[in-house]
């Protein structure tokens, strides 16, 4: 399979075998890290990773991708680049695929990373916007494919805020993949209609499935995966802490969540979480409002259930997997 030259936006712009094909290349990859096998057939090549967001496993997982493979890479953060203050999306695009192989965008709306797109000769990595973040679903199948051994027929419920990326994504990866996907929150919090639409077709072709469910013991009843993310996101105010504490405290993923999904359910989160007051913002949460944990609990993230370190392991595989097809 030919992937050279593509750019890497959003799962709904690749068919279930591009999307398999990665995963097998994540493997395959993974496998010879672990092996002591050199990839570093892209050596001379270059690539530019924009973050307006910061992150650590996004940043890592990039910059160890390219080293293993070979290239060099340019980290430019929120201060490091004129992007869309003294120099257009479209001018930026442009200066650096001219001296770049590559170039990852991590921000905000998914329009900047579409411009970049069509402005650049050289393919471009959607390391998260507001509204997708594949790279993650890549290293989310992967993992599930890992520890069931399949995709087809995988019971996924969401919990939590499911209108922004990681919901979004969620789901259009489920129904890529013939997966059945839950978004178990209150109506407020669910994914938009026209993406669910649309989502609903593509599982209509593969087998899959999209519910949407304000019923947190229905939603994980006998589900393989649980899956969670914080409830306030970067960017966000403040003020909706207090909001998304009282509105989403229902579907927080607990002893009993998982009790009733069953004993061979998985706990995934993409990190960072808030399963206790070991953080900044934890410990300021906890002090305003008398919690000790929020989208999860400690002991769900700490039990044999979670695999959230083997996610974000894999995000570094699948995105190396992804600069590989397409330099």
């Amino acid at each position: 399979m030919n992937l050279k030259g593509r750019d890497f936006l959003k799962l709904l712009d690749f068919t279930s075998e591009e999307i398999l094909y990665l995963l097998d290349l994540a493997a395959e990859l993974k496998n010879k890290k672990k092996q002591g096998i050199p990839v570093d057939t892209l050596r001379g090549k270059n690539v530019a990773l924009i973050f307006e967001k910061t992150s650590t496993r996004t940043r890592c997982a990039f910059e160890v991708a390219a080293h293993d493979l070979g290239m060099g890479s340019t980290y430019l953060d929120p201060t490091g680049s004129q992007i869309g203050k003294k120099e257009s999306i479209a001018d930026t695009a442009r200066v650096l695929a001219g001296m770049y192989d590559g170039i990852e965008y991590r921000g905000f709306e998914q329009s900047i990373v579409e411009e970049l797109a069509k402005y650049s000769k050289v393919p471009v990595w959607n390391g998260l916007t507001n509204e997708f973040h594949p790279t993650q679903m890549l290293a989310d199948l992967l993992t599930i494919r890992e520890h069931f051994g399949f995709l087809k027929g995988i019971k996924l419920t969401y919990m939590g805020d499911a209108r922004y990326n990681m919901g979004n994504s969620l789901m259009v990866a489920c129904a890529k993949m013939g997966m059945h996907f839950t978004a178990c929150t209150t109506q407020k919090y669910f994914p938009a209609k026209e993406l669910v639409e649309e989502c609903e077709k593509i599982a209509e072709q593969t087998g899959g499935s999209i519910t949407l469910t304000e019923d947190a013991m229905t939603g994980t009843k006998d589900v393989d995966v649980v899956y969670t993310d914080v409830w306030v996101s970067m960017g966000e105010p403040d003020e909706v802490w207090e909001e998304r504490i009282r509105e989403l405290s229902p579907y927080q993923v607990n002893k009993k969540i998982m009790d009733n999904a069953g004993e061979k359910a998985i706990f995934m989160h993409c990190l960072p979480a808030f399963h206790d007051l070991k953080t900044k913002i934890g410990a300021q949460m906890g002090e305003r409002f008398g919690i000790t944990e929020m989208e999860v609990t400690d002991g769900v993230f700490e039990s044999e259930k979670s695999v959230v370190f083997d996610e974000a392991e894999n995000r570094m595989h699948t995105i190396k997997a992804v600069k590989a097809a397409t330099l």
